[in-house]
């Protein structure tokens, strides 16, 4: 049996138990979901999930923990706070909030291991041909265009002009760009929506032969990146839209994914990337 920790069981890991249930009923994986507040959880003790929990003040001893793997579904903070302390005790994480890689020191603590970085690929596809062209270094522009429904991009940095203008938009105003810039600067700027302009950069930043070349080949491909963010109010789902062109030819993807059924702000194509990944991690393990 494989042993899996999740730090938070919020909406995507919630989706990922449910995801995970085949494997959890037959016995074959056992998850185990760290939370904050158990009485906040207690309508979700049917997911499958084992649930701890663990003060604030209190930072789980990861080289204590038997667990053969962690999943992250917690936030770019979490990510940033936990995952240097998981991949240096050995073990190995699958990381969603992939927006912490945007953070030079966060990125060479989880490259430099011993435990194994897995990098979802969130809410967009067609990554693996990406890859494959950036490896041959023959991609030369990047980008991602991502739009969303105006109430989900309202963020706390806002001024009272900037909120009201967002949710008075209509259909009539057709979609209004709010953000152009890096992966880096997109995720500090709003957090929880553009962990996949994070995941673009990663994937296409090139082969690299250890975690010192990986690191610099992810700046680079940070600052080559381009993003651009859209308040569009007649969007429902998560719209986005990957270019990218070189000497390997010129690629277009354009993604459209539908709501996470616990919680319609959230991506669903999310969780179940979070799951194929965290599949590929164990069946690792197992080969080892």
């Amino acid at each position: 049996m494989a042993t899996v920790a999740m730090i938070g069981f919020g909406a995507i890991g919630r989706h990922v138990a449910r995801l995970l249930h085949p494997e959890i009923s037959s016995g074959r994986l056992r998850l185990t979901a760290l939370v904050r507040d158990l009485d906040k959880h207690a309508e979700h003790r049917g997911l499958g999930a084992d649930l701890i929990e663990v003060e604030h003040h209190e930072e789980p001893r990861w080289a204590e923990l038997t667990a053969d793997a962690v999943v992250e579904c917690a936030g770019v903070p979490a990510a940033k706070a936990y995952g240097p302390a998981v991949v240096a005790a050995g073990t190995p994480i699958v990381l969603t909030s992939v927006g912490a890689l945007a953070h030079r020191p966060t990125r060479q603590a989880l490259l430099d291991g011993p435990g194994e970085l897995y990098v979802t690929n969130g809410a967009i596809g067609g990554l693996d041909v990406l890859e494959a062209a950036a490896q041959a270094r023959a991609l030369d522009d990047v980008s991602i265009r991502t739009a969303k429904a105006p109430a989900g991009l309202i963020q706390p940095w806002m001024d009272a002009e900037e909120v009201r203008r967002l949710n008075e938009l209509t259909p009539a105003d057709g979609a209004q760009t709010i953000f152009t810039g890096s992966p880096a600067e997109a995720i500090e700027r709003f957090p929880a929506n553009v962990n996949i302009t994070v995941a673009l950069a990663w994937a296409t930043r090139g082969l690299g032969f250890d975690a010192a070349e990986d690191d610099e080949l992810m700046e680079e491909a940070l600052h080559r990146t381009r993003v651009e963010i859209r308040a569009d109010p007649s969007q429902v789902d998560s719209h986005h839209e990957i270019t990218a062109s070189g000497s390997a030819g010129d690629f277009a993807f354009s993604i459209s994914s539908t709501p996470s059924p616990e919680n319609p702000a959230t991506s669903g194509l999310t969780a179940l990337s979070v799951a194929r990944t965290l599949r590929t991690c164990v069946e690792g393990l197992a080969r080892r």
